[in-house]
Parts: C-alpha cells; sequence; structure tokens
C-alpha cells in the first residue's frame, strides 16, 4: 500500500515534498510581471487592501518586522518609512526571484531592509525575536500552514502579533457564479497575455480555492496558540484580514 503524504497543488494532488519545488516554478515564472499582474488580476484594488492591512498593524517607531512572503516589497517598504530608523525589516521570501525583483526596487526607491531567504514553515530566528509578522498572500503556497503558523509564534515576541492578508471565501452568492467565471476562464487569459504564462495563473486561481476559508483560518491560528484572533472581509470576501497576538 503507498502511504506517501500527499497535499494539494491547485486542484492536483501531488507528494507532499513536491510542493515548495512546485510553487518556487510558478513564482520563479512570474516574478518579473507580478506586479502588473496584480494590477490586471484585482483591478488595482489590492493596493486598497494592503492599505488597510497597514493601517490595521498599528506600526510604532522602533519596532522589529519580518514581511513573509514580501515579494516585491510592498508593503516593507511602507513599514520601513513607519518604524524609522530605529527600527527594523525584515523582508523574507522563499522564492529568490521574488526576493530579488523586491531587493531592486526597494534599492531603487533608496530603502534599506534586510533580506532573508527563508522556509515559513522552519523560521531561522531565535525565539521572541520580532513585534510583528506580515504575510500577504503568501500563506496559501505554504504545504503545513499549521507548522508554519506554530513557526511564527515562535519568532513572535510576548505582545507581538501576525497579520495575514490573504484571499478567502467571497461571502456574497450571487456573484459566485461570476467570481468562478474571472478565476477559473479570463484570469489564465489575462496571464497568458500578458505574462506569457496561463499555467501559472491557473494555479494561483485554483489555490485560492484550496485555501482555508475565514473562519477555518481563525481556528488554525487559534490552534497553533495565537489569542485574540479576529478576521476582516475586504470586497465581500474575497480576500480577509485575520490578526492574532501571542501573550
Amino acid at each position: 500500500m503507498n502511504s506517501e503524504k500527499t497535499t494539494h497543488f491547485g486542484f492536483t494532488q501531488i507528494p507532499h515534498q513536491e510542493k515548495v519545488h512546485r510553487v518556487a516554478q510558478v513564482f520563479d515564472s512570474v516574478a518579473n510581471n507580478y506586479d502588473l499582474m496584480n494590477d490586471f488580476m484585482s483591478l488595482g484594488i489590492h493596493r486598497l487592501w494592503k492599505r488597510f492591512t497597514i493601517a490595521l498593524a498599528g506600526v510604532k517607531p522602533g519596532e522589529k518586522i519580518l514581511d513573509l512572503a514580501g515579494g516585491t516589497g510592498d508593503l516593507a517598504a511602507k513599514f520601513a518609512k513607519l518604524v524609522g530608523a530605529e527600527g527594523q525589516i525584515v523582508l523574507a521570501d522563499i522564492n529568490a526571484a521574488m526576493l530579488q525583483v523586491g531587493r531592486e526596487r526597494l534599492l531603487d526607491k533608496g530603502i534599506l531592509v534586510n533580506y532573508a531567504q527563508v522556509n515559513a514553515e522552519c523560521l531561522p530566528f531565535a525565539d521572541n525575536t520580532f513585534d510583528m509578522i506580515t504575510i500577504a498572500f503568501g500563506l496559501r503556497n505554504v504545504t503545513d500552514k499549521d507548522v508554519a503558523l506554530a513557526s511564527m509564534l515562535r519568532v513572535l515576541k510576548p505582545g507581538g502579533r501576525l497579520l495575514i492578508l490573504e484571499f478567502s471565501e467571497l461571502k456574497i452568492p450571487p456573484l459566485k457564479p461570476l467570481y468562478d467565471l474571472y478565476s477559473f476562464k479570463l484570469l489564465p487569459l489575462i496571464g497568458k497575455v500578458v505574462a506569457k504564462d496561463a499555467d501559472s495563473y491557473r494555479y494561483l486561481a485554483e489555490s485560492i480555492r484550496m485555501h482555508p476559508n475565514q473562519e477555518t483560518l481563525q481556528q488554525m491560528m487559534q490552534g497553533a496558540g495565537f489569542e485574540r484572533c479576529d478576521y476582516h472581509n475586504l470586497s465581500g470576501g474575497i480576500v480577509a484580514v485575520h490578526r492574532g497576538y501571542k501573550l
């Protein structure tokens, strides 16, 4: 009997150990067009979602922040200004191509942060290091989310908080057929035309549907040990921001 552990890659079941490599291939492919495609995919609304997340974060001068799956550095750039010279930002991503794009972008803007290529499931930082961790549109690509949440809790300081900005479950039923049409027909087409890569954007659409919904993710955070967990639906639940604290 084959008892090999499996996980999902979009709608496809694959061996557990393969997912990190499959996801890496996707983001190697889309890295150079990532921001352009985000604008096409969300009609620019992703900027408002990130602005809400930043406001909810309540960043203070001097704080130390880990921006996981930080990609092209949108959040890290904003946080760097908020923490000031006494603070510290670590822009982290498992994908070297994404991290390189983010590094080049921030250097072009004259913004200095630290960089780390890391796997969220085994963060290479000491216990109680960060005041805040953010992960925007990255958790759904993590193979073992429970392990990653436990790793994030470990490296947060007591009183620190985690914010997860991620696609979630649309809570307006009449819009679901239109949302499905967009996700599974239009999005791969846009990916083919703009980024010359339909398959990667088909995976991204499928990964959204496979991600835990709002209530499930909140329960997972609580199971990992986070306290005072809540979430805020944006755009009818297409996206949600989850927040939890290490007490």
